[in-house]
């Protein structure tokens, strides 16, 4: 169970944080169930209420400070998913988005940037798909690693690329 001003993941909503634990006084609400008040931290909107013993959302802490330098310290040995067939391959990133990892986000992210590459090689353009798979890993990635490590989202793919830029060259 979550303390009420945790950070944590939930489901497709990102960096939620806990605002209260307890019953709902709405009427359509089980009064015998326990229910967390949740905002989301990135985006502006409507409070949100999770049965505390939901088994459907997936509901996480969000990374530790060390937890998440120890991921960014890993992120160039992260495997990429390759999936050459287009609808499996949005199959596998909507099944990986759904796990709410961030490893997994990681995945996503460094295979279709690889992808991305490729594509424009050869002169094309990147896929509405690839760049809406890209966006969602990027902003549950992004907010989580900015919460755990006390920095602003939209810093965090500057901040990112400068490590991973930085261990190369130590390499």
């Amino acid at each position: 169970m979550f303390e009420a001003g945790t950070y944590i993941i939930c489901g497709q909503h990102g960096v939620c944080r806990v605002e209260a634990i307890g019953p709902l006084e709405l009427l359509e609400a089980s009064r015998d169930r326990i229910y967390y008040t949740l905002s989301q931290v990135y985006t502006k909107g409507g409070t949100i209420y999770v049965p505390a013993d939901s088994e459907k959302i997936i509901m996480r802490p969000v990374l530790s400070r060390e937890e998440a330098e120890e991921l960014i310290d890993q992120m160039e040995e992260i495997e990429t998913i390759w999936v050459e067939n287009e609808k499996r391959r949005e199959d596998v990133f909507k099944e990986a988005l759904k796990t709410c990892r961030s490893r997994d986000w990681v995945r996503i992210i460094k295979t279709l940037y690889v992808r991305r590459q490729a594509r424009l090689a050869q002169g094309k353009k990147v896929t509405a798909g690839d760049e809406k798979y890209l966006r969602i890993a990027e902003e549950n990635l992004y907010g989580e690693l900015a919460v755990a490590l006390g920095m602003k989202k939209d810093e965090m793919g500057k901040y990112l690329a400068e490590k991973i830029e930085s261990r190369r060259r130590k390499a």
